[in-house]
C-alpha cells in the first residue's frame, strides 16, 4: 500500500498530464475544399460554382467570394416553393464551429458572371472566400465543362 501523499501526488501528476496531453490536440481549422465550376453553356448566363467549407475553433459567417479574373461572383440557394425551384440570392452564410457547409448542385452555390477565357483554357480559376472573422482564403476551383458533373475524385480538388 502506498502511503496518502504518494497517491496524492501520482493523482496529480496523471491529471497534469491529461491536461498537458489535451492542449497539445491540434485546433480546428477553418478551410475551403472541393471546389469546382460548372461552365455554363452560353456565355451570356452565368457558371455554378461549389465547394465545401470546414469549420474551424469559433463559428463564423461566409461574407463573400470573389475572383480577380471574373466580372461578379453571387451566392444563391436553390429552393422548393409550392412544388416549384426557385433561386434566390443570400447575402452570406453561417458556419458553425467544427461542422461542415457545403455548396452543392439543387442547394447553395456561387453564381459566376464573366469567367475569363484564359481561366477556362487553364482549368482553374481563383477563388478567395471572405469570413467575418477577417479569415480570406484563396483556393483554385476546377473548371468543368457544361454538362460534366463533379470532379470524380477529392485528388482533382488540389487547390491549396
Amino acid at each position: 500500500m502506498l502511503p496518502a501523499s504518494t497517491k496524492c501526488l501520482s493523482a496529480a501528476l496523471l491529471l497534469g498530464l491529461t491536461l498537458l496531453l489535451a492542449a497539445c490536440a491540434p485546433a480546428k481549422v477553418l478551410y475551403v475544399d472541393q471546389a469546382w465550376v460548372r461552365l455554363s453553356a452560353n456565355d451570356d448566363t452565368p457558371s455554378a460554382g461549389y465547394f465545401t467549407v470546414h469549420g474551424g475553433e469559433e463559428d463564423v459567417r461566409l461574407l463573400s467570394v470573389i475572383s480577380p479574373v471574373v466580372l461578379r461572383v453571387d451566392m444563391h440557394e436553390s429552393m422548393q416553393k409550392g412544388g416549384m425551384m426557385s433561386m434566390q440570392p443570400i447575402n452570406s452564410v453561417e458556419i458553425p464551429a467544427r461542422t461542415d457547409v457545403t455548396f452543392a448542385p439543387g442547394g447553395k452555390h456561387l453564381m459566376i458572371w464573366g469567367i475569363n477565357a484564359a481561366m477556362k483554357q487553364q482549368g482553374k480559376l481563383p477563388l478567395t472566400f471572405i469570413f467575418s472573422n477577417g479569415d480570406r482564403i484563396i483556393y483554385d476551383a476546377v473548371i468543368r465543362k457544361p454538362g460534366d458533373g463533379a470532379p470524380a475524385s477529392k485528388d482533382e480538388h488540389d487547390g491549396h
